[in-house]
């Protein structure tokens, strides 16, 4: 019996013992996508993403509905992607290795927001800062930081007369791993701006318990 009830736990540490699916998973807290998007923002072929979901759609954590002819997919609960916020904060108080390859991301620590999640949240309420959501707009309206504006990075180079010359720009992506707001950062502050980065993403932000946004 115990041998039973262990193995069943272990099938969730098998689904998450893939690089690729975790990075799935990471994507997927953004919000639900197809199946063709999933493997091109992944990097990986079409063959391999469904493979990948595959699994962890055998673990229930992740499900898929059919529009048309195209696949969507969506995490199986808010609990997966407090899960997969645990296990990487549990890794990065347990492995050097990558706290250093962080590191890298935080070469610079001025580009790091020095604010708390409660301190940006008033500071955005009372428009002292502006918060810039740097992901694609889908994700933007999935689900996003209060007060956040969003500018796509790959339109930001073409929109920065939108941007506020006199005040803090805070820019986020889809968490820790992502370098979407570090390239964020570097162009901002290449023209002038006054940028930093906030580390969390939505998922970060809504496993301690703030709020977020839906809409455009």
């Amino acid at each position: 019996m115990k041998e039973t009830l262990y193995g069943q736990v272990a099938r969730i540490g098998q689904a998450f013992s893939s690089p690729k699916r975790l990075e799935l998973v990471e994507l997927l807290c953004q919000g639900e996508k197809p199946v063709e998007r999933l493997a091109a923002e992944a990097g990986i072929s079409l063959k391999l993403a469904s493979a990948h979901l595959k699994e962890l759609r055998q673990a229930h954590l992740v499900e898929a509905r059919k529009e048309g002819k195209n696949t969507i997919y969506r995490l199986a609960s808010e609990e997966v992607a407090d899960f997969w916020v645990a296990i990487r904060t549990l890794a990065e108080d347990r492995l050097v290795d990558l706290r250093v390859a962080l590191a890298k991301l935080s070469a610079h620590a001025h580009e790091l927001t020095p604010l708390s999640r409660s301190e940006l949240l008033a500071q955005a309420q009372g428009g002292e800062v502006l918060v810039l959501d740097v992901r694609p707009s889908t994700e933007f309206i999935t689900g996003h930081l209060p007060y956040a504006q969003s500018i796509p990075l790959a339109d930001l180079k073409k929109r920065l007369e939108e941007l506020p010359g006199d005040k803090p720009i805070v820019a986020y992506c889809r968490g820790p791993f992502c370098l979407m707001a570090v390239e964020a950062v570097e162009m901002l502050r290449a023209e002038g701006f006054n940028a930093i980065r906030l580390e969390d993403g939505v998922a970060e932000w809504r496993t301690q318990g703030l709020p977020l946004e839906v809409g455009a």
